[in-house]
């Protein structure tokens, strides 16, 4: 009976975050989630300027 309760509220036992730590987690998520598409961009336009050439390599 214990687990069910424990699973249904997650305030029990477990690390409960202040508004300001919410604010900072959010940020950084963020912060991490534009510069892995800004990379994937930076890949994408790299691909777009070597062309087809990049097929083409001496064996």
């Amino acid at each position: 009976m214990d687990d069910k309760q424990d699973r249904e509220s997650p305030n029990l036992g477990g690390i409960v975050l202040t508004d300001a730590q919410k604010r900072a987690q959010r940020s950084r998520s963020i912060a991490i989630a534009l510069a892995l598409a800004a990379l994937v961009i930076l890949f994408f336009i790299m691909t777009l300027v070597k062309g087809p050439a990049v097929l083409v390599r001496p064996i």
